[in-house]
């Protein structure tokens, strides 16, 4: 069954999860993650399906080439695009690997401010395209290169958007605190009238030093787990966004 949404389109990039698009697809949005992560599908129609018609896609991208942010606009310009999010690498940016950017300035004087550039190109993007937005990333140099964050939150702030019976991770249960009962400030840097939602917390759980422990390394595994959005968060951008 088709809904009145099934026209309205929701755009993420850095997406490989596409957590953060599932409230939109379940309420009928078509919904498009970029990765350069994705399978390379000629055809773009890798696609998860969901109940009410709403889909998300998944589509190969290398979003650190400017020339994909131009085919991304010029493919939805004309299009109701009515949210964007994006969730830029943050490797060069975070403060939690402070240790290492001694080593990187050494290797690249320019590394933040390049690995900033591509933040800003998602800012810039979505503007163009003139639909509310956030750019996600953790506590990082991003707030000193580019500009301050509008918002920051906690996972566990959110967590009470979970329905009752939902509270467990269903793709990671070893790795993710139910009902997003964990701390990880993260900051939003936001435009063309995004509302920040709402708080509904959970009280988070003793065991969290545990989950990070878990969620540590370089694996490609743990960093989609890490950077993959609170289902709670998710839920609440959507409902105060729609």
């Amino acid at each position: 069954m088709e809904t009145n949404n099934n026209n309205k389109i929701v755009i993420s990039l850095y997406d490989y999860t596409g957590e953060a698009l599932k409230p939109w697809a379940e309420a009928g949005y078509k919904c498009y993650a970029y990765d350069i992560q994705h399978d390379l599908d000629p055809y773009g129609y890798k696609a998860e399906m969901f109940e009410g018609g709403g889909r998300i896609h998944y589509l190969h991208a290398d979003l650190h080439d400017f020339d994909t942010h131009l085919q991304i606009f010029r493919a939805f310009n004309d299009r109701n695009v009515v949210f964007g999010m994006a969730f830029p690498v943050c490797t060069d940016m975070a403060v939690s690997g402070a240790a290492h950017f001694a080593k990187k300035a050494e290797a690249d004087p320019l590394f933040q401010e390049k690995a900033a550039l591509h933040a800003i190109d998602c800012a810039d993007l979505f503007d163009d395209l003139g639909c509310p937005y956030f750019v996600e990333n953790p506590v990082s140099v991003l707030s000193t290169i580019w500009r301050k964050p509008n918002h920051s939150f906690q996972p566990y702030e959110y967590g009470g958007y979970i329905p009752y019976g939902e509270e467990k991770h269903p793709k990671w249960p070893e790795y993710i605190a139910p009902s997003d009962a964990y701390p990880k400030k993260t900051c939003l840097w936001t435009g063309n009238g995004f509302n920040m939602p709402t708080k509904c917390s959970v009280e988070p759980h003793k065991g969290y030093s545990k989950q990070h422990l878990k969620l540590g390394g370089k694996s490609m595994k743990t960093k989609n787990i890490r950077s993959a959005t609170p289902r709670g968060f998710a839920k609440a951008v959507m409902q105060a966004n729609a």
